[in-house]
């Protein structure tokens, strides 16, 4: 089973404000759903939970839930988009053994040859693995890489039993002479700026509505 653990509580307390004092409370909002069983609202704790999906996007997680235990993944993880603060949690029912669809990060090791850069094309790429055992990332290594160089996503080096579901041709990588960087206008930094306030406010009032 899994190492990571949660208890969590159903939750009955719907409606607008239910959320927000759900997490004032220490407690996360969340819901659980998967093979054919009806969606259950829960509540999980904060801290726990933090600590759970702060370096694995992709956690197996066992819960306890009024006395049965469930082994799930987590599918989804909706955060404050300024103070960054787990505001919603989706959890998949699995079982030991299937397979499961899932995002995995890519992460680049290396340098590649003086003068040259790399730039990342892909940030994630669709993999089907074993629900207790998904790669927590996908290592593309660039050392000694030389100009023009470009990686697809049929060209990962996937664990044992995983499986590629982006399509192979998608560009991942690309190696290329360092180019001068353009520095943004003040004016379009404060626009981005108001932005981003404005998507804080409207992931608040969405979070609301669980």
């Amino acid at each position: 089973m899994s190492e990571n653990h949660l208890d969590a509580q159903l939750r009955n307390d719907f409606g607008k404000g239910a959320a927000r004092r759900a997490r004032r409370d220490g407690v996360i909002p969340a819901v659980m759903y998967g093979h054919g069983s009806d969606t259950m609202h829960l509540g999980l704790p904060s801290h726990e939970t933090f600590l759970i999906v702060r370096s694995n996007p992709n956690a197996v997680v066992e819960l306890s839930v009024d006395g049965e235990t469930y082994l799930t993944l987590v599918k989804d993880v909706q955060r404050h988009p300024v103070s960054r603060n787990i505001l919603h949690v989706d959890l998949l029912a699995v079982k030991a053994g299937e397979k499961v669809d899932v995002e995995v990060p890519i992460s680049v090791v290396g340098e590649p040859q003086a003068g040259l850069t790399h730039t990342v094309e892909t940030f994630q790429v669709m993999v089907a693995a074993p629900a207790t055992s998904i790669p927590e990332f996908i290592e593309v290594d660039i050392e000694g890489a030389e100009d023009g160089l470009v990686i697809h996503a049929g060209d990962l080096k996937l664990p044992e039993n995983v499986d590629l579901v982006t399509d192979e041709e998608v560009d991942i990588l690309s190696v290329a002479e360092i180019q001068e960087n353009e520095i943004p206008e003040p004016e379009a930094a404060a626009e981005g700026e108001a932005e981003g306030a404005e998507a804080a406010e409207a992931a608040e009032e969405a979070s609301e509505e669980e």
